[in-house]
Formats: structure tokens, sequence, C-alpha cells
């Protein structure tokens, strides 16, 4: 239970799009803690729900890339739960693959998972959130790839850089009623930590980069949202909340160095 009233999500909605594994897990995990009604959606049901002692998150089918699905999403959100409060805009990602190489259409994929989907899905809240008197806020997961080099995945950071040029558009035209916001994590270790940065050592080497001296875990950015979606960041909207541990060390740092004489 949070310790906060602010953080105290008792009685508030919220949905997080991809919230069966990785960063979406551990964001569904921090509102759950704070006492939120928790919907995490996917294309198929995980094995196991995420869950804080006895409170679990509850699971719907949908596929973000598809209209059809999301409108059914959303009326299943409004018949079911009459409201929404909160909408963590999380699903997406890339496998890695060469600029020169991938096919168009695997460009199209990307930037529709990674950008137009988000996009699609935060209209539908924005209409339910426009309903209610005390409106609601959109949380855009967005990624320190939008704000440097993106080697391997190209498509991916320019559609995370998309993300946050979108925020601060959407943040005008739906105020006031509607904050939106992006939280942009930094490296994060999951379970799928293995298929970016090897096994343990390579974990280890990477996280010695950091100045915090680690990769963020999902709570990390779990916690970032539990309190950018509260009333305590009521005056923030249109912004970007960067969660990169102090950054990556530049490597100009240890090419420079010197051998002493």
């Amino acid at each position: 239970m949070s310790g906060h009233s602010g953080l105290d999500y008792n009685g508030k909605v919220v949905l997080i799009t991809g919230g069966t594994k990785g960063i979406g897990a551990g964001i569904a995990r921090s509102f759950l803690a704070a006492n939120a009604r928790v919907i995490v959606c996917g294309r198929t049901a995980p094995e196991e729900l995420p869950s804080v002692g006895e409170a679990r998150a509850a699971f719907i089918a949908a596929d973000v890339r598809d209209q059809d699905s999301l409108r059914a999403l959303f009326d299943t959100v409004r018949a079911d739960y009459g409201r929404l409060d909160v909408l963590i805009n999380n699903a997406g990602g890339s496998p890695a693959a060469e600029a020169a190489t991938a096919s168009p259409r695997f460009h199209e994929g990307i930037i529709r998972l990674n950008l137009i989907a988000p996009l699609n899905v935060a209209q539908q809240a924005n209409l339910l959130m426009q309903e209610q008197a005390d409106g609601g806020c959109i949380v855009f997961i967005g990624s320190i790839s939008a704000l440097r080099a993106s080697p391997g995945t190209a498509a991916y950071g320019a559609a995370k850089a998309g993300v946050l040029a979108l925020v601060q558009s959407l943040a005008v035209e739906w105020a006031p009623k509607v904050r939106v916001v992006a939280v942009s994590p930094g490296l994060v270790r999951t379970e799928l930590s293995h298929l970016h940065y090897g096994d343990e050592a390579g974990i280890a080497a990477v996280s010695a980069g950091i100045p915090a001296g680690r990769m963020a875990v999902p709570e990390d950015i779990g916690n970032a949202c539990l309190y950018i979606a509260s009333p305590l960041a009521g005056y923030a909207s249109g912004c970007n909340l960067l969660l990169n541990g102090g950054g990556e060390r530049p490597t100009f740092l240890a090419a420079a160095q010197v051998a002493p004489n």
C-alpha cells in the first residue's frame, strides 16, 4: 500500500497495454500496490497475471494494432468498469534489424506498433475520459531510443521520437480534462534482457556504464508512472520524464585516457 495519500489509487481504474510481461507487468504491480483496479491487455492471456498480495490484474484480450479490437476493448472497459482514470500506453517494441537491409514492410510494422497504435489507443481512452467530471491521464511509455542514436532499431527510435511529439500535441488538444505525458526509460532489465545484453557478465558490463550502477527494473518505471499519473503531478502535461539512471557514460572518456609516462 502506498504511504502517501496522493499516490493512493483506491477506486481508480488503470489500463495498461502490453501489461502482461516486462515493463508493463512492473507498472501493473506498482498500481496494484497503490490499490488501483488494474486491467492489462495483450494478444494472448499470460500463464500468470501481475499480482501484489491478494490483488490481481484483470485481463482483456486485445491487439492494439487492430481498430475493431480496440473498440471492443474500450467497450468492455466502459461496460464492466464504467470509467477509466489512467491509460498506460506501453505496448510496443522491436527486434534488432539493420536499416539498410530490413524490408519496407518491417519498418512499416514497427512504426505502426510503436506510433500509430498508441495514438489510436489514446484516442479511444480520451473519448471515455472526456465524459468524466475529473477527466484522466494518458501516459505514453517512450524510450531513450527517441533521444539518441538507435543503431539496429532505427525505425523504433524514430517511432518513439514521434511519440514525444505526439504527447506535446495531444496535451494541448485534450486539455484541460485529460493530461498527456511521457515516461521514457533508459536501459531496463527484464526477463528478456539476455536477448539484448547477453549473459550475466554482459548485463554487468552494461550496468557498469550507467552512473546509477545498475539498469532499471520494471518497478522503477512503474513507480514513476504512479507519480506522473497522480494528483501530485497535476500540473505536468505535454512533458517527458526521462528515467536513465544518469545516462550512459560517454565513450570518449575511456577513449581519451592517456597512459601515464
